[in-house]
């Protein structure tokens, strides 16, 4: 939108640079007031007909839209009025606003991000999910609204200069990742996860429509059987959902507990074979495919094992870092997954993701649980604490973080949880940059929801913490961006709200995990074989602190170098931290090192976009 006539040609610009988001078609509408256009990754309804933008049946309406309404069967039935020219998910969402307006995204079931163009109102609706499974970034200034599923969409039109956004830049030091609202470019912002956005007539009004309290009632009284048939009613409903496609639908399958419950699932839902795939080593420390096959053999699933070596990593890790729209210390292992499973023939992919989030499979979750027997006597032991924070010293990324959390005013989740999950801790971003210390986003959001957090059971305010902090802002973040990047779909099926919303409100006592996630393992009885519950916990993670110094030094060195010379720098800190590194110093860990050059590769990227 801008105050002038709007420039197809720009637009045409913005979605050609998101080509990989959706390469079997694009579409452009244009009037005296808006310019939109898309980019298709055909699942549901592969016809013409569906392709976008699409009008409503009225002409009055046009719609962009990004993911799939998992439920919009169901809805449909509620709009029997409406004729109906497609068989796919986006008319239904054209539907829905038309007759109930914004209130219809409370009917969604689904990940999307989707933008409305009402042209008798003139104004423009953008809606983001629930978790910010589907990205949306937008710049508004001096008449100029552009948005976008990728920054470098926007910076592609060439109306917004890249400047360095500070308040985003400490957030990527902070945690890897640039959290909501903020971007490392200046004037381009995030919508945040359940809100969405009205511009009309110059005027621009965020505004939420869902938060994770919605349905935050605690039943002390629930009976454990209960609770195990309803959180298994919900899990398989969810993957059911997830399978709507009318493309073939694959998994992943590391043969953890997440992944083996989603395709176990799969398995009794549909009525064909699910389609499996899983990354296979020659390093038996990094090698799970055992247990993958148990799974596999277990369900039938037409399962395909991709043998990768150490070298086909690191070949593509130059692709995977220029795919990242917004840098990420992560997210390279999903790029090289999503490759491999979109070269098997797979347009939409399952994943067990958000499994540890909600059934406390993350150490930070016990972590909590033991600090809590401090909070009472916490405001009375500042002394004691501020002496053990001495003793502990600061020589390491661990030291440092276990200092600021004894040096906290209270063991809250909102003061707790930033810190715990920070790859810089404040002091060393000092050490580091000339960034003077600020609050960060997640603190921020986190303190403003601390009355209605303290009233969740103590694992599902960690829960709630991980969906703003980690989950969100890197995990999810990365599995889109690096899937994407391979036109590869992936659905999270424990990113559903209705079984979210069930399990924060499940108390501790129940839900706490004596062993690996026991609650969801109890859920599905004789699903899941018991090598795979009860076998230690792996993750899918590569040797960077040895590659980095042996194959990908060079690489580093280089990178490093070069960001030690921006004006954001301290000079000579971050090349004396590497050298140091590169010759055995096991007090500095790889992951400070690689996020500044990850960063100095995306700033290459994006500068002269």
């Amino acid at each position: 939108m801008t105050t002038g006539k709007p420039d197809v040609a720009i637009v045409k610009r913005m979605t050609a640079s998101m080509s990989h988001r959706g390469p079997d078609a694009d579409g452009f509408y244009a009037d005296d007031y808006v310019a939109l256009g898309h980019r298709r990754l055909s699942i549901i309804d592969l016809s013409e007909s569906a392709n976008q933008p699409l009008p409503d049946a009225s002409g009055r309406y046009i719609l962009v839209f990004n993911g799939e309404i998992y439920n919009y069967q169901e809805i449909k039935h509620e709009l029997n009025d409406y004729p109906f020219k497609t068989s796919g998910d986006s008319e239904v969402i054209l539907a829905a606003f038309s007759k109930w307006g914004i209130r219809c995204v409370k009917k969604f079931k689904g990940m999307f991000v989707f933008a409305i163009w009402d042209k008798i109102d003139q104004a423009l609706t953008i809606v983001r999910d629930r978790f910010g499974v589907k990205p949306l970034y937008y710049f508004n200034e001096n008449g100029l609204f552009l948005f976008a599923s990728e920054i470098r969409a926007i910076l592609s039109s060439k109306l917004v200069p890249f400047r360095m956004d500070e308040n985003g830049l400490y957030e990527f030091l902070s945690f890897q990742s640039v959290g909501s609202p903020h971007t490392l470019c200046k004037g381009i912002r995030q919508l945040e996860s359940g809100h969405y956005i009205r511009v009309s007539h110059g005027k621009t009004e965020v505004c939420s429509y869902w938060n994770e309290f919605e349905k935050h009632q605690v039943d002390f009284q629930a009976e454990r059987g209960k609770v195990l048939s309803t959180v298994r009613d919900l899990m398989y409903k969810s993957v059911e959902r997830r399978m709507v496609a009318d493309v073939p639908v694959g998994a992943f399958l590391s043969g953890g507990i997440d992944s083996s419950a989603v395709v176990g699932i799969m398995s009794e839902v549909s009525s064909s074979r699910p389609n499996t795939f899983n990354i296979y080593f020659d390093e038996e420390e990094y090698d799970e495919s055992k247990f993958a096959e148990i799974v596999a053999k277990k369900f039938r699933t037409n399962h395909v094992g991709i043998h990768l070596k150490p070298s086909d990593f690191l070949d593509q890790l130059q692709p995977a870092l220029s795919s990242m729209d917004t840098p990420s210390g992560d997210g390279v292992n999903t790029y090289v997954v999503s490759r491999e499973i979109r070269k098997a023939g797979m347009t939409v992919a399952l994943s067990g993701i958000g499994g540890d989030e909600l059934f406390a499979g993350y150490p930070v979750f016990f972590q909590y649980l033991k600090l809590q027997r401090f909070r009472n006597a916490w405001p009375y032991s500042s002394t004691i604490r501020s002496a053990a924070a001495a003793l502990v010293g600061k020589t390491n990324n661990r030291k440092q973080r276990l200092s600021q959390i004894l040096g906290l005013p209270s063991v809250a989740i909102e003061q707790f949880y930033p810190v715990s999950r920070t790859i810089l801790t404040h002091k060393q971003i000092a050490d580091y940059t000339k960034l003077a210390s600020r609050e960060t986003a997640l603190f921020q959001s986190l303190h403003a929801d601390r009355k209605e957090l303290s009233r969740l059971p103590l694992l599902s305010q960690v829960s709630v913490a991980e969906y703003r902090g980690y989950t969100q802002q890197t995990l999810l973040k990365d599995t889109d961006q690096m899937s994407m990047a391979s036109s590869l779909e992936v659905r999270e099926p424990f990113f559903d709200h209705d079984l979210i919303e069930y399990v924060l409100s499940i108390t501790d006592t129940i839900k706490f995990p004596h062993y690996p996630k026991q609650l969801l393992v109890e859920s599905l009885g004789s699903l899941l074989p018991k090598e795979i519950v009860h076998r230690k916990k792996k993750g899918f993670s590569f040797p960077w602190k040895f590659w980095m110094r042996k194959e990908l030094r060079n690489y580093c060195t280089e990178r490093i170098t070069s960001i030690s010379q921006r004006s954001f720098m301290k000079q000579g800190v971050l090349e004396d931290r590497w050298e140091r590194f590169v010759n055995g110093d096991n007090n500095i860990r790889w992951a400070e090192l690689w996020i500044f050059v990850v960063l100095e590769e995306w700033l290459r990227n994006n500068e002269t976009r």
